[in-house]
């Protein structure tokens, strides 16, 4: 004799204690806890004295599918309407299932593996509250274009509508965020949807969201899973030769070209180079391909915009010609509108802000090379020794700055021992707020380190979660999120997260018991300086509460050996910073 659970409730409709098969009961049954009908329930066996669901369920499928198109982890936290889902990640030996603290953290670290990998993870919450709680950081992954699946448990298909416990409309709330919005509603879409969610969001680079019935998930299902070879396009864009002969035209008729590297472009950083050994051209960067080159590179001006440099302004201002490679004209980065030839795989993204002269739709790595051979060489070597002793100037300027005396600790003095310290392989996680501005203007980074960080939300609170996300993609590399007390406050539940995952990542924090960023705009739009204080834990003996390691420091003489200390450590520390909360 079998049994048989309702999929609503959980109740058991036992054969043998019931007198009767399952089969055998009227097509008008209903579960008597929940009034669930006939068709909610799925059949169980036993097996070795355990109860469990006998074959492959719809959620069995979908995770198996996902996995066979490479989803590898899985960030989120159990509930009533995606247990379902959370098991069939149990059950799958591919998946590696990283249960946070708060639903924040989970679409955070989803976002940042897709800004690190380029590919795609998946965050998995419940109904309601889970779903809204994903909002902030798959907006943050949206407006980066990093790829993500969001997977969100529904209310049983049969009560949907009639205000059903934590019941929202999710296909609304999710459609502004994503690329692709689905509600599985039948067994025979497990497939297909999961397939087209994970080809839209790759090749859309965006969101993709899926919310999943709780009936539906139980439901028994057995269906081979689609291979990834073969269906899913390749992203190879070139322009025409016409147009590149067009643009190399432009360049070599130029005097003081600058090259503008953005975002676009990193992972390129050597047909960059290659450009500017051609053409003796200074690179500018903007803040989101910081490191594209090293820093202290001959050809490298720095960074421009409101953290730029001295050089990267002065040498895009007396520019006759900017070649943007990959920038999408962020506000804060502050190109101005000259002549300008500009190369994007988004094709949207030529001439975004101002007219180009030539715009060249496709890929860095197809068109900058293609584009380096019609060019002529130049040599530019008084733009480039002027670009040197600017640089010069303002690598003076920075060490004036970073006084190692001052208490509490300048933030210049603590980026430079950073800066000094960090490894060449790091992979740097940046949080929003004062500490991203001294970064961002003060730290000199190396190609061969990573950065990532949110763009155009300017969110707070994803530098941890960032961190957490490069330990995993980089285990042998040290991750280390740079952050503000405000900012860490927000997602500080989840250091629990890396202890109890082992994710051995470095938290430095700027403990200026400020928000900072927004104490500097209130002055400088002239309003009285209010509510910016902080009250805050002490960070370092909450680490040690949470089972990681804390360093607090409050003498300048001792940043160095605790920040050398933290590095040294194979387990999740944070160091707690004192830090001036006066820019200068």
């Amino acid at each position: 004799m079998s049994k048989y659970r309702c999929t609503i409730c959980n109740w058991i409709y036992d054969e043998t204690k019931e007198g009767k098969t399952f089969e055998k009961v009227s097509d008008d049954f209903f579960c008597p806890v929940c009034n669930a009908k006939r068709n909610a329930f799925v059949l169980l066996s036993k097996e070795s004295g355990k109860v469990k669901i006998a074959g492959r369920t719809v959620s069995d499928v979908f995770i198996d599918q996902i996995s066979e198109w490479g989803v590898k982890y899985v960030f989120g936290l159990p509930g009533t309407s995606s247990l379902g889902l959370v098991d069939a990640c149990r059950k799958n030996s591919k998946i590696t299932y990283i249960q946070v603290r708060h639903e924040q953290t989970a679409a955070f670290m989803a976002g940042a593996y897709g800004k690190l990998t380029g590919h795609i993870a998946a965050c998995l919450t419940i109904a309601g509250p889970g779903a809204t709680n994903l909002a902030t950081g798959l907006y943050d992954a949206k407006l980066d274009n990093a790829p993500v699946l969001a997977l969100t448990g529904l209310a049983p298909r049969e009560t949907i509508g009639q205000k059903s416990f934590q019941e929202i409309d999710q296909h609304s709330f999710f459609e502004p965020i994503t690329v692709f919005n689905e509600v599985l509603m039948s067994k025979e879409q497990t497939n297909s949807l999961a397939t087209l969610a994970i080809k839209h969001a790759l090749l859309k680079k965006g969101v993709s969201h899926i919310s999943f019935p709780n009936d539906i998930q139980k439901l028994l299902y057995n269906e081979n899973i689609l291979p990834f070879e073969g269906r899913i396009a390749n992203k190879s864009v070139t322009p025409c030769s016409h147009m590149i002969r067009k643009a190399a035209m432009v360049i070599d008729k130029s005097k003081k070209p600058v090259i503008i590297a953005g975002y676009g472009a990193m992972g390129f950083g050597h047909y960059v180079k290659e450009l500017a050994e051609k053409i003796g051209a200074p690179i500018v960067t903007t803040f989101r391909a910081k490191g594209i080159i090293d820093e202290i590179d001959n050809f490298c001006a720095g960074c421009h915009g409101g953290i730029g440099t001295l050089a990267a302004t002065t040498m895009v201002q007396e520019s006759d010609l900017l070649i943007v490679l990959g920038a999408s004209y962020a506000p804060h980065t502050l190109l101005p509108e000259k002549k300008t030839v500009q190369i994007d795989i988004d094709a949207m993204a030529l001439g975004k802000k101002y007219p180009v002269e030539v715009g060249l739709w496709g890929n860095i790595t197809e068109s900058l090379p293609k584009l380096i051979r019609e060019l002529k060489t130049k040599d530019n070597k008084q733009t480039l020794l002027k670009m040197l002793r600017l640089k010069k100037n303002w690598e003076i300027q920075l060490n004036k700055e970073a006084d190692s005396s001052k208490k509490p600790i300048k933030p210049q003095y603590i980026i430079k021992m950073l800066s000094h310290l960090l490894p060449d392989d790091a992979v740097i996680s940046l949080d929003v707020g004062d500490n991203s501005w001294w970064f961002g203007r003060n730290f000199q980074m190396k190609h061969t380190q990573k950065m990532i960080m949110t763009g155009y939300l300017a969110a707070m609170g994803p530098g941890f979660p960032g961190a957490m996300v490069a330990k995993l993609v980089y285990p042998n590399r040290e991750a280390v999120c740079i952050t503000g007390d405000g900012g860490f406050a927000m997602v500080m539940g989840d250091f629990m997260t890396a202890v109890k995952n082992k994710l051995n990542v470095k938290i430095f924090i700027f403990n200026n018991k400020q928000f900072g960023m927004i104490r500097q705009e209130q002055k400088i739009e002239k309003y009285q300086n209010w509510q910016t204080d902080l009250l805050n834990c002490d960070f370092a003996k909450f680490a040690e509460n949470c089972g990681g390691i804390g360093i607090k420091v409050t003498e300048p003489l001792k940043l160095e050996a605790a920040i050398k200390k933290a590095l040294s450590i194979n387990q999740p520390v944070i160091v707690d910073i004192d830090t001036d909360p006066n820019r200068f």
